[in-house]
């Protein structure tokens, strides 16, 4: 269901009623135990051995023309892209045993399941880098470039969607369905006829006003004003002070970018809301492309792709700018020793955070601009379940499962895109943004907790729509994501030290979602493949550009 939708079925909704409900106690003498489970996730340890800089001196040294550093979305669009153009002679260097980065995935005896990002929206007509990929691996089928791409039915969400949980019962849609007063539905109609206000709105230049990528975005005056406010203080400012409005919108500011609505910019706010134009032949306009591994689909295909060039294991420790080269030492810890690759061009494509530790030439300028960027920590949890929970009553059980009081944002199903006509157990893929606190201050609390802690307080969250759900779990583990992504808190979007970054064109070029401010795929692979096209024209190798 879509926002129009819903606004219009609330006032049908007649006679229902929510209120409280029993369970029985956690700590009671029948609780089961906990299920087994584990804390996976970053090699956070081996990470912060960059702070002491002790590794062995490099005993072989490769020459590799291109040398692509982080294996996430945007290294490994930055290798697709020099693929594309026939150029083959590089090297994915990644810190993880698995490429991926926050779009990695797991598997078990029931299915494949997301640990990180499960979803991609339809691309708009901007985004045309990631339309060609989904065309190669056959997820688009036809002209990438129509208004109206055709797509696989099998990897659209399957219905039912979304559903929400509050006061007692499941609401088809993520808009409390009951217990909404006729002055707050008629600020959510305000708000949308606002969103979409925005959506239509073009720039001086003609471009939209908010566009994925985000640097085809209009920059009018008043427009790049929006980021010096929060998204809450724009919806105050607007006399929308409905608080279902505002749970909605603090939630989606908490999905997207891991940060409240009180701590991201209200420009990047609206942008979740008039961003996205994209429609697909044969499908609704609130449809997305999904798998039951989430993008970790898109990740697999990916590495299939570039397998001899990707090095998994591999810490890059020290970067320095030669004369005619670039010289890049990465840490192998299994083998507990170093390799050098001179290079003539590097596409710096993990975290920016990371850079000043490795690159100890960067100008100062850089290193300041880059202490600028503030990372948003997550958890994500997959529970194995060995049969489906009992429901409350309400909505069926949907792909996505959002719970209206939780201070997670509720789970996924990753069996809901099986064709299977009938499934005994499954997998939910549970989120938690942590952003109550600095996130300096919840990072140490995501590493701290104990894996029976974080355990006892999910099954307690979801046994609210579920009060058997303790009794079905076989195993719980956990993904902790200290640096899940950038937070796009007001200034930061549109301010100076992210624009410093935009500008640099050395020998080293930066290409990670962070450059955009904030998190997403398309973001990911556009400024991987910017990097690869930059580097493809530096080498003197001719291409067609996937982004003009």
């Amino acid at each position: 269901m879509n926002r129009r939708q819903f606004l219009c079925s609330l006032t049908a909704v007649a006679g229902a009623t929510g209120g409280a409900y029993a369970w029985r106690r956690l700590d009671s003498p029948k609780t089961p135990p906990l299920p087994e489970g584990e804390i996976l996730g970053a090699s956070n340890v081996l990470g912060h051995r960059l702070r002491a800089g002790q590794f062995p001196e490099s005993g072989e040294t490769l020459k590799t023309p291109v040398v692509i550093v982080g294996g996430g979305i945007a290294g490994l669009s930055a290798g697709w892209k020099l693929q594309q153009a026939g150029f083959t002679d590089f090297a994915i260097l990644e810190l993880e045993s698995e490429v991926g980065g926050n779009a990695r995935s797991g598997k078990n005896v029931v299915t494949a399941y997301p640990w990180g990002a499960h979803y991609l929206p339809f691309p708009t007509q901007e985004s045309r880098a990631v339309r060609e990929l989904l065309a190669d691996f056959g997820v688009l089928r036809g002209d990438p470039n129509v208004a109206e791409p055709i797509y696989d039915e099998r990897f659209i969400s399957f219905a039912p969607r979304e559903r929400l949980y509050a006061n007692g019962v499941w609401h088809d849609g993520l808009w409390p369905r009951i217990g909404v007063r006729p002055d707050e539905q008629a600020q959510f109609q305000r708000f949308q006829e606002l969103m979409d206000d925005f959506q239509r709105r073009r720039g001086a230049d003609g471009r939209k006003a908010f566009a994925i990528p985000i640097d085809f975005s209009a920059r009018d005056p008043d427009l790049l004003a929006l980021d010096r406010i929060s998204m809450r203080d724009f919806l105050l400012q607007h006399r929308l002070d409905a608080e279902p409005l505002h749970w909605y919108v603090n939630y989606a500011c908490r999905d997207d970018y891991g940060c409240r609505y009180d701590q991201t910019s209200a420009w990047m706010g609206i942008h979740y809301f008039a961003s996205r134009d994209a429609r697909a032949r044969d499908a609704d306009e609130d449809d997305v492309l999904t798998w039951p591994e989430g993008n970790g689909w898109l990740v697999r295909r990916l590495r299939e792709r570039l397998e001899p060039h990707i090095v998994t294991e591999s810490l890059v420790f020290r970067l320095s700018e030669l004369d005619r080269a670039a010289l890049v030492d990465a840490y192998r810890p299994r083998e507990n020793r170093s390799v050098r690759r001179l290079a003539r061009a590097v596409i710096w494509a993990a975290p920016v955070f990371q850079a000043p530790r490795v690159f100890r030439e960067l100008p100062a300028e850089l290193q300041a601009a880059i202490g600028e960027f503030q990372y948003a920590p997550w958890l994500v949890a997959n529970l194995s379940l060995r049969g489906f929970p009992e429901e409350r009553r309400g909505a069926p059980l949907s792909w996505d499962n959002v719970l209206y009081d939780s201070a997670a944002l509720g789970y996924v199903v990753a069996t809901h895109q099986h064709l299977a006509a009938h499934q005994d157990r499954t997998v939910f893929t549970w989120y938690c943004a942590l952003c109550d606190g600095p996130p300096d201050r919840e990072r140490q609390h995501l590493l701290e907790t104990p894996w029976a802690t974080w355990a006892e307080w999910i099954l307690r969250d979801l046994s609210r729509p579920h009060p058997d759900i303790r009794e079905q779990v076989a195993r719980l583990d956990l993904m902790r994501w200290g640096h899940a992504m950038v937070r796009p808190r007001p200034g930061f979007v549109w301010g100076e030290a992210r624009q410093r970054l935009l500008n640099t064109r050395d020998r080293v070029l930066f290409a990670n979602s962070d450059l955009s401010g904030y998190s997403i795929f398309e973001e990911a692979n556009y400024r991987g493949v910017l990097a690869a096209e930059q580097v493809l024209a530096s080498l003197d190798i001719p291409f067609t550009s996937s982004l003009v």
